[in-house]
């Protein structure tokens, strides 16, 4: 199956997910236009408010845009960083949290391997309406099994490579998130890797969304849970200044 984006799609589905949070912030900027006309207050605290809140409307959609549009990212050019088709992996596991944009495109790029796909998504836990809408609009790979974040069905020392592309941060108990990575060292080959993509708890992304970068989890929390499953190492290159690629080895 061929995967094409449309034009600008990865900010039009921040934009189309995270709606409720759009029609609030726009509701709010409303009451305080309104505020300042009835009440004529300082004109210098209303100007600050309203680019504050077009700030913070507009700039996640530019940086999605830059990131999941603009960058590359979809390619997986970068990929070859990391010389995983000189590996040949026989077995590669892409874990997503209900959301499912990139398991066609890396069967395209490892048509020899085995990909089997599974999905945490947890409808008790995972009451985001952002996540909620996300489901209604992914692509399902063939075969793909719903999966608890403390129990891969998979033998020990049987996958080559898992890609978990912007899902782990779903993942919002530290407790779990250990647990899950456990999972994933459980499964992997003595010479099996792990390749996470995530936004950070970091300077850029809150320059980028504002308040929501709390969505997300720092590097030290990450290599901090990566160290405690028992992975043996774990480096960072950055996609953008919005996005870190970790490299995590048994």
């Amino acid at each position: 199956m061929e995967i094409r984006r449309k034009r600008f799609q990865g900010a039009f589905n921040i934009l189309s997910f995270n709606r409720h949070f759009y029609i609030v912030g726009l509701l709010v900027l409303m009451i305080i236009i309104m505020s300042w006309l009835i009440f004529s207050w300082s004109n210098s605290l209303f100007y600050i408010m309203v680019t504050a809140f077009i700030y913070g409307l507009i700039m996640p959609l530019i940086v999605s845009a830059y990131v999941y549009d603009y960058s590359g990212y979809y390619n997986f050019d970068w990929l070859e960083d990391f010389h995983l088709n000189n590996t040949n992996p026989a077995k590669i596991i892409n874990i997503n949290a209900g959301f499912d944009e990139t398991s066609f495109i890396l069967k395209k790029h490892f048509p020899k391997s085995r990909l089997q796909v599974f999905d945490f998504y947890n409808s008790k836990q995972h009451t985001e309406p952002a996540i909620v809408r996300a489901r209604k609009v992914s692509l399902i790979y063939p075969n793909t099994k719903s999966i608890k974040t403390n129990a891969i069905p998979l033998k020990n020392e049987s996958t080559d490579l898992i890609f978990l592309l912007s899902a782990a941060h779903e993942i919002r108990l530290y407790e779990e998130k250990v647990e899950f990575l456990k999972e994933c060292k459980r499964i992997c080959k003595p010479n099996g890797k792990v390749i996470m993509v995530e936004h950070l708890r970091d300077l850029p992304n809150f320059l980028a969304f504002s308040i929501g970068f709390t969505h997300f989890f720092s590097k030290k929390t990450w290599k901090k849970a990566y160290m405690e499953a028992g992975f043996s190492s774990i480096s960072e290159t950055k996609f953008t200044p919005f996005m870190s690629i970790f490299n995590c080895h048994i």
